[in-house]
C-alpha cells in the first residue's frame, strides 16, 4: 500500500511527520509488500504536487518505508506503469524541498525504490534493503542504477545480481542510508530541525549538481557550476543588502 496525506499517519514517528513537515500531505507511506499500481504512481505524484504548492521554501517531504515482496510481484505490471512510476520517483528526487526517509524492516520493491530516491535516509536497525526476485531473477529497475550510483557497482554486486539483503550496518557503510537509530522519531525531529535552515530551490540546484557529477565532462559541469556560483553571489549579495543574512548551518 502506498497513501499520503493525514489518513496515512498513525503512528508516533508519522505525527513528528505532520509537525515537522507542517502538513500531513507532504507525508507519504510506502508498503514494499504490496506490487506498483496506478495508486502508488498517484500517491507519489500526490505528495510531488503539494510539495510543489506548499507556498515554502523550507519544506520537508517524510517518506516512510517498509515491507518487501514475498513473492512474484511484477507478473501483472507494464511497461506503461512502470515507466509512470519511476517518472514519479525522478520527480520526488528533483523536488525543490528536502525529502527524508524513514526505513523500517525489510525494504524492498517500492520501498526501495524511494528509499533511494531521497536526500536523507534515516534507518531503525531491524532495516534490510532488498532487491526483489522473480522467476529467476533479480528484479531490474532503476533502484539497480541508483544503488550502483550511489555505493559503487562492486561493493552491492551480490545484491544486483542475486539479491542478497543489505542490512542496515551495510548500508550505513555504505553510503545508502545516513543515520541507524532506535528512535526514529527523534532522529527525524532532529534531521528536519537540521534541514529546515535549507532553501528548496537552492538545494535542488546543488542536488543536481551532485548527480551530474560523474557523468558529465569536467568542461560541461564547469559551465553549470559557474552559473550555480553567480546565482549564489546574487542571492548572497541580496540577502545581506536587505540584513536578512545567511542561517543555513551544516549537517552534523
Amino acid at each position: 500500500m502506498v497513501t499520503n496525506g493525514r489518513t496515512a499517519e498513525g503512528t508516533g514517528t508519522a505525527r513528528a511527520a505532520d509537525k515537522l513537515a507542517g502538513t500531513g500531505d507532504l507525508a507519504v507511506r510506502i508498503d514494499g509488500r504490496r506490487p506498483m499500481s496506478v495508486e502508488s504512481v498517484a500517491a507519489i505524484e500526490a505528495v510531488c504536487d503539494n510539495a510543489e504548492d506548499c507556498g515554502s521554501d523550507h519544506g520537508t517531504v517524510v517518506v516512510h518505508v517498509s515491507g518487501a515482496p514475498a513473492g512474484p510481484w511484477a507478473r501483472s505490471l507494464s511497461v506503461a506503469l512502470v515507466s509512470k512510476w519511476e517518472r514519479g520517483l525522478r520527480r520526488l528526487e528533483r523536488l525543490p524541498a528536502t525529502s527524508i526517509a524513514v526505513a523500517t524492516g525489510d525494504c524492498g520493491g517500492l520501498a526501495l525504490d524511494a528509499l533511494l530516491a531521497t536526500d536523507y535516509r534515516i534507518a531503525a536497525a531491524s532495516a534490510r534493503l532488498l532487491v526483489p526476485v522473480g522467476a529467476g531473477a533479480t528484479w531490474p529497475g532503476m533502484a539497480l542504477y541508483r544503488l550502483c550510483h550511489q555505493a559503487g557497482g562492486t561493493a552491492i554486486r551480490r545484491a544486483v545480481l542475486f539479491g542478497a539483503p543489505i542490512d542496515a550496518s551495510d548500508a550505513l557503510a555504505l553510503g545508502l542510508v545516513d543515520e541507524l537509530t532506535d528512535d526514529t522519531v527523534g532522529a527525524l525531529a532532529a534531521a528536519a530541525d537540521v534541514m529546515d535552515a535549507f532553501l528548496g530551490a537552492e538545494l535542488a540546484i546543488r542536488r543536481q549538481l551532485m548527480l551530474d557529477a560523474t557523468t558529465v565532462s569536467f568542461e560541461d559541469a564547469l559551465g553549470r557550476h559557474l552559473a550555480a556560483c553567480d546565482r549564489e553571489l546574487r542571492r548572497y549579495a541580496g540577502s545581506h543588502s536587505d540584513g536578512t543574512g545567511d542561517r543555513s548551518a551544516g549537517v552534523g
